[in-house]
C-alpha cells in the first residue's frame, strides 16, 4: 500500500499515542542491559566568500606642517598621505574582461576652528608615488597635481577640487604580475597667500576606488 508524506507522519503519532495508553495500564518496566555513547563529530568548513576588490588606508589623518615656499607671497604646508592599497582577492573568472581599476582623491574646503574664511580645496596638490616593486608600468601612479597658486606649466594647478588619480592599473595584467596587492602614497602641499588667517584648519580627503 502507497502512503502519502503526510499520512505516514499522521500514522506514527496515532502509533506513540498507543504506546503511552499501554504503558500507563501495566506495571512492568523495561530492563536496560547496557549502553554505548558514540560520539558524533562534525568539521564545518568556513562559507567560501567570493573575492574582493578593496581599498585601505593605513591611517586616518595627514598633518601638514609648514616649509620655505620660496616665493615671498606664498605659505607653503608640507605632509604626507597615509599609505594606501588596492587588494583583489577575486578568483581570475571574476575579474570583468578588459577592466581596470582607479583610485581618485578629492579633498573638501579647509575649515577653520575659530571662524576664519574657509581656504578652498584647489589649494591642495599632491604628487602620487608607487610604494614598492609594482611590477614594469603595470600599476601606474597619477600624475602631479599643482594647487591653484601654482604656474602649472608642467602639470595641473586646479588642486584637488575633483577626483584626481592616485594610482590605476589594468585589472588581469596587474593579477598576472603574481601579486593581489598594491599600494600607493602621495605627497602632499598645501599653499596659501601670505595674509591667511591664523589658526586650525582641517579638510577630508576622500578616497575612491572604482573599476570600470
Amino acid at each position: 500500500m502507497k502512503f502519502s508524506r503526510g499520512l505516514s507522519a499522521r500514522i506514527a503519532v496515532a502509533a506513540a499515542g498507543s504506546l503511552v495508553l499501554a504503558g500507563a495500564a501495566g506495571t512492568a518496566f523495561a530492563e536496560e542491559f547496557g549502553a554505548e555513547d558514540v560520539d558524533v563529530n562534525v568539521e564545518i568548513a568556513p562559507l567560501e566568500e567570493p573575492g574582493t576588490l578593496s581599498l585601505s588606508v593605513d591611517g586616518t589623518s595627514s598633518p601638514l606642517s609648514e616649509v620655505a615656499s620660496g616665493d615671498a607671497e606664498i605659505r607653503q604646508f608640507d605632509g604626507a598621505l597615509p599609505v594606501v592599497t588596492v587588494t583583489d582577492t577575486r578568483a581570475p573568472e571574476e575579474v570583468p574582461e578588459g577592466a581596470f581599476w582607479y583610485v581618485l582623491g578629492q579633498a573638501s574646503e579647509f575649515v577653520g576652528d575659530a571662524g576664519q574664511d574657509p581656504l578652498a580645496p584647489g589649494h591642495l596638490g599632491w604628487v602620487p608615488e608607487l610604494v614598492g616593486d609594482e611590477g614594469d608600468g603595470i600599476v601606474e601612479a597619477g600624475q602631479e597635481i599643482e594647487t591653484i597658486l601654482d604656474e602649472g606649466v608642467d602639470n595641473p594647478a586646479v588642486g584637488l577640487v575633483e577626483g584626481e588619480f592616485l594610482y590605476l592599473a589594468d585589472t588581469a595584467a596587474a593579477r598576472d604580475g603574481g601579486t593581489n596587492s598594491w599600494s600607493a602614497t602621495a605627497g602632499l602641499t598645501l599653499k596659501t597667500p601670505l595674509d591667511v588667517a591664523p589658526g586650525s584648519y582641517s579638510s577630508t580627503l576622500t578616497l575612491s576606488l572604482f573599476e570600470e
